[in-house]
């Protein structure tokens, strides 16, 4: 019964927010088609709406260590769905999904409108995907990949690929590791994974159902990619630091702990 309490408490705002999104996508789809929206313009609108889906969502999020300065490739382990939430609602973001997201029902269209860049695994356009991230490097407009390639359960973090620093190593830009963590009464939250054969619609309707659970985000010391280093090492290297802190493992000391404004306000059920 207190499960769908909070399902008839947050449904509503959820829907309402989607609405929101949806107006601001035609917004922006019709003014592009005279005046062309900066990727800026779209990332500040799209943290602007990822905040609020996170407001209406069973998560708290709370941010540990300082946003870098500068435009740099964000690298994060990949548990979720939710990822995309939690991390566009602390910075302005451009992100890379896997393709198939672009065919789901209004997510999909919705994520091609906030500039998202998707990938079809074994395609073989890596150079071309390179190519425009680099871009939007050169531009001082950070990006967040996944290079696990898929999401886990939280428990451990997978391999890096390699060829996702391509474009970092090419133009000696900034990388910002990050490492995710699911909490749930001081545990690993088995809820928040949205792995194997899951359904994005099922998964959302257990998390509305559930209890407010924590989100952590570590941002780890940035790294200065060279075009002499080895991307395999680095890869390598950058993999070894996520795992650590998502194990618990502190890396550096953070010198930043925060709670995204607007996030988890008034979730007490």
């Amino acid at each position: 019964m207190i499960g769908y309490c909070r399902l008839a408490w947050r449904l509503p705002r959820l829907l309402l927010w989607v609405l929101v999104g949806l107006l601001l996508a035609c917004w922006v789809s019709l003014r592009s088609a005279t005046l062309p929206a900066s990727l800026a313009h779209r990332q500040k609108l799209t943290q602007f709406w990822l905040r609020g889906l996170c407001a209406c969502l069973p998560y708290r999020v709370q941010r540990l260590g300082e946003l870098p300065q500068q435009g740099a490739l964000w690298l994060a382990n990949h548990i979720s769905w939710l990822d995309i939430a939690v991390l566009g609602s602390i910075a302005p973001l451009s992100f890379l999904s896997k393709a198939e997201v672009r065919r789901w029902p209004i997510a999909g269209w919705l994520a091609a409108q906030a500039g998202t860049l998707f990938i079809q695994r074994g395609s073989g356009d890596g150079q071309q995907l390179s190519q425009q991230i680099a871009e939007r490097l050169k531009l001082g407009l950070p990006t967040l990949v996944f290079p696990e390639g898929t999401t886990t359960d939280g428990a451990s973090v997978r391999t890096f690929h390699a060829r996702l620093l391509a474009s970092a190593l090419e133009r000696n830009a900034l990388i910002q590791p990050l490492a995710l963590r699911y909490r749930r009464q001081q545990q690993r939250d088995t809820l928040a994974p949205f792995i194997g054969d899951d359904d994005l619609l099922r998964h959302l309707w257990r998390l509305l159902q559930a209890p407010v659970a924590d989100v952590e985000v570590h941002l780890l010391p940035c790294r200065q990619a060279c075009s002499t280093d080895s991307r395999r090492a680095l890869a390598a290297s950058l993999q070894q630091q996520v795992t650590q802190r998502v194990h618990g493992h502190s890396t550096a000391t953070t010198t930043d702990s925060a709670v995204t404004p607007g996030v988890g306000i008034a979730q007490t059920m």
